[in-house]
């Protein structure tokens, strides 16, 4: 017969975490959210740390490159989608690199002889009022100038005038050259009083924008995921079938971690895909695999190679695998299950293996819970999605503003290579995912920062200021539906705010 686990399958939302002793260190500012997002051997350190415990998700709607740079700005990392050409994810990853913390490539350009109503109209799309031109009205022209919302006010002028007339010339402009410093671009800025200083090559080809408020932005972000080279981190989602191609171009590309997406990663065919990074690459290109919901799932992608391990089936919130196949496993359970495997791997191999919860993640005290289980840092797409970086529109629909959402299973995203399990079929036959809306939620720094701060206090209750820390001390007990109740407001009449004020 068949093997019945006695376990109730839990998730994130029947557990609460119990307060431990807060001493004088716990203080919100002395809680570093830094964890590892790579295996490493005991008494060494992990090739590469995220310094917030946040990937997004492997999906159309959430990972691509703005979201990359949003993240890895403020410590965290994304892992650009794969359900799209291998130029296509190739060309993101670059971007992403090419984008130095304070370097920006210009995305709003146009040709002399532009209309201004067409750079108005540019502006109001891409949100970014400094518009360079170029001779091919592309972001690496020739720089022939420059023109911002303040040259010109849009009651006062000819909307068919030619953008010529209002754009400050190359020959007025404060210009870097190629391989300038941050700090040294930022003193060319302040001796001139200007906002925006374009790099360009000894050609006048225009690389770079550097704007007074990014330099100010990056001194305000400590704690971004940089390499070696003051660029980015960034990641990339892979599938298990066109991965002789797809790896190369991306690490050509500079990606640099790699990260499988796949509903069922406890199969040969992402041992297949490790085999083949490890044979080509050694260890010096990096591979979470994953989603596993045991301890043998965990077993066999350790010894398969994999950096990192995800976890988690069917828990997504637009995911619909368990109720159209019935296979999965309680978020909560899974990790602690998979959390047991990965410690007693510790102490037999001398290899830790970070483990990713992906998928759960309702309120932002689940955060806490899944790291307080074992997790290392947590996968999230809805989150994500709500923001201005994600890829999708902002739509109105009756009073609200919300964002499109739509799952890697979905008919809408056609990504059979994620439900893929070795035939030839090239479609999906049915969905494991829905399309959606969620609300909009506005830019991605203000709500991180927010989830982070309610993450950072809770630590403290527990008497934590790591995330090591929490793994060792932290203590939970499971909740009634009555407790859950009685958890939020009740037995009280709210007020209503006046949304004025």
């Amino acid at each position: 017969m068949a093997q019945v686990l006695e376990d109730i399958s839990r998730t994130f939302n029947e557990y609460l975490l119990l307060p431990n002793l807060t001493t004088e260190k716990c203080i919100p500012s002395n809680v570093s959210l830094r964890t590892p997002l790579t295996k490493f051997k005991k008494g060494e350190e992990a090739k590469i740390y995220l310094n917030a415990p946040f990937v997004s998700a492997i999906m159309q709607s959430v990972s691509g490159e703005k979201m990359a740079i949003a993240l890895a700005r403020e410590g965290g990392l994304s892992f650009i989608y794969g359900a799209q050409t291998i130029e296509e994810q190739a060309e993101m990853v670059k971007n992403v690199k090419k984008h130095k913390a304070g370097f920006v490539k210009s995305d709003s350009n146009v040709k002399i002889g532009t209309k201004l109503k067409e750079v108005i109209e540019l502006v109001k799309r891409t949100g970014h009022s400094t518009v360079t031109i170029t001779d091919d009205g592309t972001a690496r022209g020739k720089l022939l100038g420059l023109v911002t919302d303040k040259d010109y006010r849009i009651s006062k002028v000819n909307a068919e005038d030619v953008v010529d007339t209002y754009m400050t010339p190359i020959e007025k402009l404060v210009c870097a050259k190629s391989g300038v410093s941050l700090s040294e671009a930022n003193d060319l800025i302040w001796e001139n009083k200007i906002n925006c200083l374009p790099v360009i090559d000894n050609n006048g080809n225009l690389e770079y924008l550097i704007f007074r408020k990014d330099y100010e932005e990056r001194k305000n972000n400590p704690n971004s995921l940089l390499d070696e080279d003051k660029r980015y981190i960034v990641g990339a989602g892979i599938n298990t079938r066109d991965y002789r191609e797809r790896i190369p171009a991306l690490v050509d590309a500079g990606v640099d971690v790699l990260c499988m997406d796949s509903s069922d990663g406890y199969s040969i065919w992402q041992k297949n895909t490790i085999d083949f990074v490890r044979s080509k690459y050694g260890e010096s290109v990096k591979i979470g695999a994953g989603n596993v919901v045991d301890k043998e799932g965990f077993r066999y992608l350790a010894d398969a190679g994999a950096d990192f391990i995800k976890v988690g089936v069917g828990g997504g919130s637009i995911c619909i695998t368990r109720e159209q196949k019935g296979i999965g496993r309680g978020q909560a359970s899974s990790i602690i299950d998979v959390v047991r495997a990965r410690d007693e791997y510790f102490k037999e191999k001398g290899i830790y293996i970070p483990i990713c919860s992906d998928g759960g993640i309702v309120h932002d005290y689940h955060i806490t819970i899944a790291l307080a289980l074992g997790s290392d840092f947590v996968m999230m797409g809805r989150y994500f999605a709500r923001f201005d970086e994600s890829p999708t529109r902002v739509l109105k629909k009756g009073n609200n503003y919300v964002k499109e959402y739509w799952g890697e299973g979905s008919n809408r995203a056609k990504n059979w290579q994620r439900y893929d399990l070795g035939d030839t079929k090239e479609n999906l036959s049915f969905e494991e995912g829905v399309d959606s809306y969620i609300p909009y939620a506005g830019p991605l720094k203000d709500n991180l920062l927010l989830t982070m701060s309610k993450i950072k206090s809770t630590m403290c209750n527990c008497g934590a200021i790591t995330i090591e820390e929490l793994h060792e001390k932290a203590r939970l007990t499971l909740v009634s539906e009555i407790s859950i109740q009685e958890g939020s407001a009740h037995d009280v009449m709210l007020k209503e705010i006046d949304k004025k004020y």
